[in-house]
């Protein structure tokens, strides 16, 4: 692509990637999961972003490579589930991050949820040797993030922004030769958003993205771009790679708004979501229809073991509701009932398969795992101490007395 507006740049270090000329797969809880993200490469996205990863889940992580996939995984035990572990005999590690370090190599970017310089640089340094670079989120709205003060809240604190990503670029981004990012919201007045994007570029950062909506604002409300040539303008100035999010379509339209505004990239957030296929260009034909993306989502999902509550989530993103298909699917329990409901029958034995490996087929019923801690903390109210109380655990769980010790 050509660049309109010749510039300066900040240096992209060497095993970094520039952002300019690029459209890019967003960074979305659940729908930037490794399948998803997979799949946008494949019809033609530049780069993806995977789902924002706070960093306090990442510390303490134990990085593995899955010899059955070979992608890389960071995971730790599980703290989901019911309160009292005992009842939860199959509890498995969870995986907090995975990658696939030949097809995402010079591609992923790492997102992190953050509001603190030290857990920040902790973090990223546990991924910074598998992805292309670090991404601060600075924009989203959920309450999940900006009550703790990440996310969209960072806006309110522009000093602590400036410190996380200053930390990052010094002690990730210089040491592992990455590049370091942030994306933004717009601020209430053009005036604000200047201001703070003025702060940002100066940190030492390769890349910036402005979702072009204001912090109340909620994806049903159009992206405002007025402010887009001033920011664009800004990170130009600067050296620094600018990439506008929000209400972008497709690939061509992409394209259009790059010329358009002045901008360096475009990145594609709830169109990649229901269709990914949006990133093919006019020439390799555009959209696909849902049906065949399902069915390639599906192949992705099972060829690196993607948790089965997700494929089923994304694929209720990619279906028509109505359609018998949709109905079967959405109500099978597992990879193989799934396969059958694609009509991808060559699959089913690799599908079943992939169950026993996830435990989908032993997976004890929720209401009956409900019924189980209740009965444990009635039978645990009445019972006597000590050893009284530990028999009755041993009787609620059908636990020999005489059974070895076992570690959980």
């Amino acid at each position: 692509m050509t660049e309109i507006f010749p510039s300066k740049r900040v240096p992209i270090p060497r095993n970094g990637v520039d952002y300019r000329g690029k459209v890019v797969l967003a960074p979305m809880v659940r729908s930037g999961e490794l399948p998803s993200r997979l799949l946008a490469l494949r019809y033609g996205a530049d780069l993806v972003w995977g789902p924002e990863t706070i960093d306090r889940a990442m510390i303490g992580t134990t990085r593995r490579i899955n010899p059955r996939t070979n992608t890389v995984e960071f995971t730790r035990l599980s703290s989901n589930g019911l309160k009292n572990p005992a009842l939860n005999p199959d509890q498995r590690e969870s995986i907090i991050y995975r990658i696939h370090p030949e097809l995402e190599r010079g591609k992923l970017i790492y997102q992190i949820g953050t509001a603190n310089p030290e857990t920040a640089v902790q973090a990223a340094t546990l991924v910074a040797g598998d992805v292309a670079g670090i991404d601060v989120n600075a924009g989203c709205p959920k309450p999940f993030s900006t009550s703790g003060g990440m996310g969209a809240a960072l806006l309110r604190t522009p000093d602590k922004l400036c410190s996380i990503l200053e930390a990052l670029v010094k002690e990730v981004g210089q040491v592992f030769e990455i590049g370091i990012s942030v994306k933004i919201r717009l601020l209430e007045t053009s005036e604000k958003t200047e201001a703070l994007v003025r702060k940002l570029v100066a940190t030492g950062i390769t890349g910036l993205t402005i979702h072009c909506r204001t912090t109340p604002m909620r994806p049903r409300e159009r992206a405002i771009r007025q402010q887009l040539r001033m920011i664009a303008s800004v990170c130009r100035e600067a050296g620094v790679a600018c990439v506008m999010n929000g209400d972008v379509e497709d690939r061509e339209q992409a394209l259009q708004l790059i010329q358009e505004y002045g901008v360096d990239g475009a990145m594609l957030a709830t169109a990649a979501e229901k269709n990914p296929s949006v990133f093919r260009s006019k020439e390799q034909g555009g959209k696909l229809p849902w049906f065949v993306v399902s069915q390639e989502y599906f192949r992705m999902a099972l060829s690196v073991e993607n948790r089965w509550g997700n494929t089923k989530f994304l694929l209720a993103q990619h279906m028509m509701g109505k359609d018998p298909k949709y109905q079967a699917m959405n109500q099978g329990k597992g990879y193989e009932d799934c396969a059958m409901a694609l009509e991808m029958h060559d699959l089913r034995e690799e599908a079943a398969n992939l169950d026993e490996v996830l435990g989908i087929t032993n997976r004890q019923p929720r209401a009956e795992k409900r019924a189980r801690a209740r009965e444990f903390t009635a039978q645990m109210e009445l019972a006597p101490p000590k050893k009284a109380k530990q028999d009755n655990v041993l009787q609620i769980l059908n636990i020999p007395h005489d059974a070895p010790a076992v570690a959980v």
